[in-house]
């Protein structure tokens, strides 16, 4: 990733302010934070108690739980490759563990139903050899939930996927993650085991300025879980990939499923869910995308804004200490106040699709009015008039005269045209749905019928 010094001096010294606050207040050893825009490294700031050692965009950190989002793109390439459906119970292609009725995507949605931590000493913490098999991970009563009813995080469900890759793969969880994902992705700082250079972790006492280092312990099955070490600029290319796909990797619809959300919302909170290994959040009016991670001596934050192309990493080396979310979350938030994005100009197309131009304008579902407009390469959006209120959705064409849904209430539904027998369009079909072009049109066949009297006032 190139680093270009595109972010105005105020946004750049209100950026800093914000790193060194948290550095402060929060009383870490150190912090190191970047933004991406675009897919391009355009700030790094850092803050260190010790003088002229400020870590800096390659310096690696442990990043816990953001190993599950790498996790997870192994699994959806799986998927891709027709080797597992997502609603595939992990019996079928990883037998014997005593949690095998619980489906792919619900391990990915943390809503197996399976505990938060592995039982006995806390494993964050303790050697790996006392967890030497599955059943070790996950005890005697893995269960805490009925299966797919809420959502509950598990740790251990995210080790189940690191074996179902395992399985599938024939090599180690590490490996199969190198191979796929870091070395096509050029994240070359990232890894299972820290390389120099590399800051250490640490425990800082909560009512003393006193410090003590932290072990740093191989969680060994857990690995899935939370294994990985990484930097910030690593860590914007893989936000730039979450955001826009990468072929060689997972494909940019792909990429868009994982951040889709996929666990039902806490009574209360309305504002935070979960996608497949990635975490959602509403924050400023804003979705933000990516995870946070955790594990003694280390926090790390990675979130995105699709709608600003903005990505922003935070690293710390403390144990608790400053808010991860709400850093990473100002971070993002204040580039794109400061320097919202420049729409692009507009052009017109370079081609014209007949059979969508045939479409266009304005439909009615019974008497509400919508339009469909073009968006180009055959995709349209059928959507409220502007300012309006209603379901609006993106469709990709298929090639056959028909669209699917990519967003919204009509996801995956599909979208085509009828037509009378002199070709003429009679109405679009949707999913069930009748739009006319005008609102109930006469001799349409709108469900039910329309009332041969047509309209009128009142008698």
């Amino acid at each position: 990733m190139t680093s270009r010094e595109e972010l105005l001096p105020t946004t750049r010294r209100a950026l800093l302010h914000r790193v060194a606050t948290a550095q402060s207040q929060g009383r870490a050893p150190s912090l190191v934070a970047s933004v991406i825009r675009d897919g391009e490294l355009v700030w790094t700031g850092a803050r260190t108690s010790v003088d002229g050692h400020a870590p800096d965009e390659n310096v690696q950190y442990r990043i816990g739980s953001i190993t599950k989002t790498f996790t997870a793109v192994l699994v959806m390439r799986l998927r891709d490759e027709g080797l597992l459906d997502l609603s595939d119970p992990l019996e079928k292609h990883l037998p014997g563990t005593g949690a095998g009725d619980v489906t792919i995507v619900e391990l990915l949605a943390h809503t197996s139903g399976l505990a938060a931590e592995s039982p006995g000493p806390w494993w964050e913490r303790s050697s790996a050899a006392l967890r030497p098999e599955l059943s070790d991970v996950l005890g005697e009563e893995p269960f805490k939930h009925p299966v797919g009813r809420l959502h509950h995080y598990s740790n251990p469900g995210y080790t189940l996927l690191g074996s179902l890759v395992e399985k599938l793969r024939g090599v180690p969880w590490e490996e199969a993650l190198r191979r796929e994902v870091l070395e096509p992705l050029g994240l070359d700082r990232t890894s299972a085991q820290p390389q120099d250079p590399h800051a250490g972790g640490w425990a800082v006492h909560p009512w003393a300025d006193v410090m003590m280092p932290e072990q740093v312990e191989d969680v060994g099955l857990m690995a899935p879980a939370g294994q990985l070490w990484s930097t910030t600029a690593d860590l914007g290319r893989f936000a730039a990939f979450l955001l826009a796909g990468d072929d060689r990797v997972l494909s940019a619809e792909s990429v868009r499923e994982m951040r889709t959300p996929s666990a039902p919302l806490a009574a209360e909170n309305w504002d935070a869910t979960y996608g497949l290994g990635t975490q959602l959040l509403r924050v400023g009016g804003r979705t933000l995308f990516g995870h946070l991670g955790s594990l003694p001596g280390y926090l790390a934050g990675l979130l995105v804004s699709e709608e600003e192309g903005l990505a922003a990493v935070a690293l710390v080396n403390c144990t608790s200490g400053p808010a991860i979310g709400a850093l990473t979350a100002e971070l993002v938030l204040m580039v794109a106040e400061a320097e919202p994005r420049i729409p692009e100009p507009w052009r017109p197309a370079t081609e014209v699709d007949s059979s969508v131009m045939e479409l266009v304008g304005s439909w009615y579902f019974g008497t509400q009015v919508v339009v469909l407009r073009s968006t180009g390469q055959g995709a349209v959006v059928l959507g409220p008039l502007a300012g309006g209120g209603g379901r609006q959705a993106r469709f990709r064409a298929n090639g056959d005269g028909t669209w699917t849904g990519l967003d919204g209430y009509y996801a995956g539904e599909q979208l085509r045209a009828v037509r009378r027998a002199d070709g003429s369009v009679s109405h679009l079909d949707l999913g069930s749905f009748v739009f006319t072009r005008e609102p109930y049109e006469a001799g349409a066949p709108v469900p039910g019928g329309v009332d041969p009297e047509g309209w009128r006032g009142l008698p």
